[in-house]
């Protein structure tokens, strides 16, 4: 099948594009600048100019092809609201040309999506007091386009989703600590994130694209639920740091938009995705990862020894 893939060169669509192409498909990458462009071609996938606010170059993107997934987000903390209505937008527009076709059409959200606090699994009702609640409305598009004849899956990742070049909470995580010169967690640090390699979050999505049903919900979590005060204790122990605990009253201050997600309690079930897709993760667990030592493989500037 040719794939339209948003977000094909990010962090989790470029490794996503490798297992499309390997599995047989083609890719028809968007790139919103030549630099990006280029870092398609050399991966084999052909390119779609475009951003995600060209809501018309979306629509061409998705027409021209056998399926979609839509990976591409704008991870501005500063402006999460927009950030999700820009999503919603383009989950629409996506969407709009596929309607009535029965095509694929595999989109990106959250666990935290989900009420916290338990297990969560696929068939949970959405909560919309959650941290994520931005991810919300792409969801009820989603689940309005599969009852227009679209074959829509939601795969709802979890907040780690680590491997190399990974930039999103743990080296964060990493980067505070390394700042403050403590190595810390909220509270008792109880509270538990799920977590999923890379690779078996890519493999997860092309899963969702060639076997997934209409009205789908697939859990990205190999880990069910890590304690973060464990994060908190390899962090330190890697870095050489004490690590301690923080009053949530002080969260905000000690480590900024991160504070907000640094509490929550998200543990969740992936039984019912694997049972589903046959999908078995089978790469290293985020405590393995984290082990293996080239999250702490940077210089102070943050910049990765070469």
């Amino acid at each position: 099948m040719k794939i339209f893939v948003t977000g094909a060169t990010g962090y989790i669509g470029s490794a996503l594009v490798q297992e499309l192409i390997g599995a047989g498909h083609q890719v028809l990458g968007l790139a919103r600048s030549k630099e990006t462009a280029q870092k398609l071609v050399a991966a084999g996938a052909e390119v779609h100019l475009g951003t995600l606010d060209d809501l018309d170059s979306l629509r061409r993107g998705a027409a021209t092809s056998d399926g979609v997934i839509h990976t591409a987000y704008n991870h501005d903390f500063s402006a999460y609201a927009t950030a999700g209505e820009t999503d919603r937008q383009a989950v629409e527009a996506l969407g709009s040309a596929l309607i009535g076709s029965d095509r694929p059409f595999v989109i990106t959200s959250g666990i935290t999506v989900l009420t916290p606090g338990r297990v969560a699994t696929e068939t949970d009702p959405l909560d919309y007091n959650a941290a994520s609640a931005p991810r919300i409305p792409s969801e009820l598009v989603m689940e309005a386009l599969a009852q227009q004849g679209v074959r829509t899956s939601v795969v709802r990742l979890s907040p780690s989703v680590h491997g190399e070049g990974d930039y999103g909470f743990v080296p964060t995580l990493i980067g505070i600590a390394r700042e403050k010169g403590v190595s810390a967690y909220i509270g008792e640090g109880t509270n538990r994130w799920p977590a999923v390699h890379r690779l078996d979050a890519v493999q997860l999505f092309r899963l969702a694209l060639e076997k997934g049903t209409a009205g789908a919900k697939f859990h990205g979590a190999a880990d069910e639920g890590i304690p973060v005060r464990n994060i908190a204790s390899i962090i330190g122990q890697h870095l050489n740091l004490p690590v301690v605990s923080k009053p949530a009253e002080e969260a905000a201050d000690h480590f900024g938009w991160i504070g907000a997600f640094l509490s929550v309690d998200c543990p969740a079930s992936s039984t019912l995705t694997q049972q589903q897709l046959g999908w078995h993760p089978s790469q290293p667990s985020l405590v393995a990862d984290l082990e293996q030592g080239h999250y702490f493989d940077r210089l102070e500037s943050g910049q990765l020894r070469g």
